[in-house]
């Protein structure tokens, strides 16, 4: 069976693999449809405001600047990325490493929507589901495209994992 630091690696190729996945996606759909990326500053700034006691902000974008926020945004941009694969792997196991499902992946992605529609939006002054955006719809509509890219992206980097890595050694049966 794989060591504990080597399924620690895994998860950290693919989390990686599946954020920059997604990022990519984010520059593809803002230069070919002038869909903005998402501005992960100000998940630094909400992070830095937590720190002094606040949780929710009318809007983060009017909230004082916290010093390297934008750095803190992209790295727990990537770090939540990292976090999901290994909620991934949990949920489904270790096979998703050795033999990845496309549907499970994309299905897993698009349900962690769940995440910026009832925490990080209302939190960030969006309002539930991005209610209170001028364009709720949109935002919505980006949002599930964000998520679906997201899973795209952990399938690809989980069958990548598969060819850089050794395979997965099968537990050893006590029954020989």
């Amino acid at each position: 069976m794989e060591n504990r630091t080597g399924l620690a690696l895994r998860i950290l190729f693919v989390g990686i693999g599946a954020t920059l996945f997604m990022d990519i996606w984010a520059i593809a759909a803002d230069s070919l449809f002038g869909i903005p990326q998402s501005n992960f500053s100000v998940v630094g700034r909400w992070l830095g405001h937590m720190l002094d006691g606040q949780f929710t902000h009318e809007s983060i974008r009017r909230a004082a600047p916290i010093a390297g926020e934008a750095a803190i945004g992209w790295t727990v941009h990537y770090l939540v990325g990292i976090i999901f694969v290994a909620a991934f792997v949990m949920i489904f196991g270790n096979r998703q490493l050795q033999k990845p499902s496309l549907i499970l992946a994309i299905l897993f992605g698009v349900v962690m929507i769940v995440f910026p529609f009832f925490v990080m939006q209302p939190s960030l002054g969006a309002g539930v589901m991005a209610s209170n955006r001028p364009n709720p719809d949109f935002a919505r509509l980006k949002s599930l495209m964000t998520h679906f890219s997201f899973g795209l992206g952990m399938y690809v980097a989980l069958w990548v994992q598969t060819k850089v890595f050794k395979p997965i050694e099968a537990p050893v049966s006590s029954a020989s």
